[in-house]
């Protein structure tokens, strides 16, 4: 993690242009002009943001994607999926979600759209009426500025110019997608929240189709004075993890302002930024009017932009139908190891991991503790409950020990905990078509289960978090090798955590500040000490 200190003699991205032709580039970071013109015609080959998780096209018959088969042969919960849309079910929930989506979709082409509302019914977070009508007005920019539009060809020629441009009607936001799945998630929400704030149409892409746009190329020095007293024709933000102190000058107000007259912005990024967003003035009004519980944005965002495909609709919506509809109490536990044990052992097994997550569970009474012995539980046993434990995690390790255990002794008061886990793939594959698909539908199915149980740090569990609108209990990160005490905490929001958050007051133009106490609103994290959060809090 980079924090770095002496700021206050740095320079803003207006004085760093400046002196472009006198710098040579250092390292992934900086804000950089480069050369775009080879490459165009694979570069801007995009797909809007809303329309990115139908990447993974469906057939005609929806196929499973998980490894085990669901219990029965299926059929009925096919039938189901032509039921969900019959009018009486329809009226039974919100399928709009308080008006974020539209009427409109063909429903049978992208399920997930309209099904998402009946299996998280959560009235208590309402999307305000102010960021419906951005919404729509951001809806009909894309129809306006969008892909395959006049406005959209003219803006690509003059950016393919290479000419500055003073004004145009349409500003786009490039953003390069390339880390696993969570992430990825993350990072689009919050492109999208800040190509809302700035009226920018916002495309999608990774960087396999990109290719040799942000080579090592600053622009050079002729070429530079033509640019002097207007706009460059886009810029290069880098804000990947690893980015470094000029690069963090994006979040300062002086730089926003500079930025809204480039009609091109290029975003590499791999966090949640907006807990940032929130600390630069001229959008503080905006965003309150948007969000006026503070710690709602990814949830509402994410509702509105994730649809998955039929594929992966139908693998989650059976797999909740055969392990966890009929289930008194749904529990959710996702498991993110961060500690080694040997090589190719990150994942385990860990014996003080499955004590933490247990003692968890049963301290916070989200499980039941297990009798000490028959007699004892047999007092309870009449209790006849059942609860559903969702597990998600690469090793399959800790599910089946959860699993003996509650098999093998009976309970305290009596409830049977049945235990499940969807799919164990051993080792991240972010590439990986399939594994993606999987790791997708598990996310959703989290967020169907009643409570929740996270790992820290884990992007993987935020987004889960985000969609079911569920304040997490949050597994603290262990070390060397022993169990915390206590073993979990209660998340102070249902908002992921910007890991690499700056450090740098930009009013006060000093370094080494802890922004979590400018606003009320904008905390450390529980789970990362350095991060940033949006609680919905007005004091300090």
């Amino acid at each position: 993690m980079e924090r770095n200190g002496g700021g206050e003699g740095r320079v803003p991205l207006r004085q760093q242009l400046e002196a472009a032709p006198k710098q040579t580039r250092r390292g992934g970071g900086g804000f950089v002009l480069a050369s775009a013109r080879a490459s165009l015609g694979v570069c801007f080959l995009l797909v809007p943001a809303l329309l990115l998780l139908q990447r993974w096209q469906a057939g005609p018959v929806p196929v499973w994607i998980f490894d085990t088969p669901p219990e029965g042969d299926g059929r009925d919960m096919k039938d189901d999926i032509a039921d969900d849309l019959s009018p009486s079910a329809q009226i039974e929930y919100d399928k709009l979600l308080g008006g974020l989506l539209i009427e409109g979709f063909d429903e049978r082409s992208c399920r997930s759209r309209y099904q998402f509302a009946r299996y998280h019914r959560n009235a208590a977070r309402v999307p305000s009426a102010y960021l419906i009508e951005r919404l729509r007005r951001q809806e009909a920019l894309q129809k306006k500025c969008g892909p395959g539009t006049k406005s959209y060809n003219k803006a690509l020629k003059q950016l393919s110019s290479g000419q500055s441009i003073n004004t145009t009607d349409c500003n786009y936001l490039f953003l390069i997608i390339h880390a696993g799945l969570g992430n990825r998630m993350l990072e689009i929400t919050s492109a999208f929240l800040y190509a809302l704030l700035t009226d920018r149409i916002l495309l999608v892409d990774s960087p396999e189709s990109y290719g040799n746009m942000l080579r090592e190329k600053v622009i050079g020095g002729n070429t530079y004075r033509s640019l002097v007293g207007a706009r460059p024709p886009f810029v290069y933000l880098y804000l990947d993890g690893n980015y470094g102190f000029h690069d963090k000058l994006f979040y300062c107000e002086d730089d926003q302002q500079f930025l809204k007259g480039v009609p091109w912005l290029i975003m590499r990024t791999d966090m949640y930024f907006v807990p940032s967003l929130f600390l630069i003035p001229s959008y503080q009004d905006e965003l309150s009017r948007l969000f006026p519980e503070k710690d709602t944005v990814f949830h509402h965002l994410a509702r509105y932009l994730f649809h998955p495909t039929n594929d992966i609709w139908y693998s989650v919506t059976a797999y909740y139908k055969a392990y966890l509809a009929k289930a008194d109490k749904r529990v959710g536990v996702q498991i993110r190891i961060y500690e080694t044990k040997g090589i190719l052992q990150r994942n385990g097994p860990f014996p003080h991991i499955l004590e933490q997550i247990l003692s968890c569970a049963q301290n916070e009474k989200l499980l039941p503790e297990i009798g000490a012995t028959a007699e004892a539980a047999a007092v309870t046993a009449g209790k006849n409950q059942t609860i559903a434990v969702l597990t998600t995690s690469l090793s399959s390790w800790y599910s089946d020990q959860i699993r003996k255990r509650y098999s093998e002794h009976q309970t305290v008061d009596g409830t049977t905990v049945k235990v499940y886990q969807p799919s164990h793939e051993e080792y991240q594959k972010s590439k990986n078509k399939k594994h993606n698909m999987k790791a997708l539908a598990e996310i959703y199915l989290l967020s169907m289960t009643d409570v929740l149980i996270t790992s820290g740090f884990s992007t993987f569990g935020y987004a889960a978090q985000g969609l079911a609108g569920k304040t997490p209990w949050i597994l603290f990160r262990s070390t060397n090798h022993v169990a915390p005490d206590p073993a979990c905490g209660r998340g102070m929001s249902i908002e992921p955590c910007f890991h690499n958050a700056p450090f740098y007051d930009c009013k006060a133009k000093r370094d080494n500040v802890d922004l979590g106490k400018v606003v009320p609103y904008v905390r450390r994290c529980e789970d990362v000490s350095w991060g940033l959060k949006i609680v919905n809090q007005t004091q300090l």
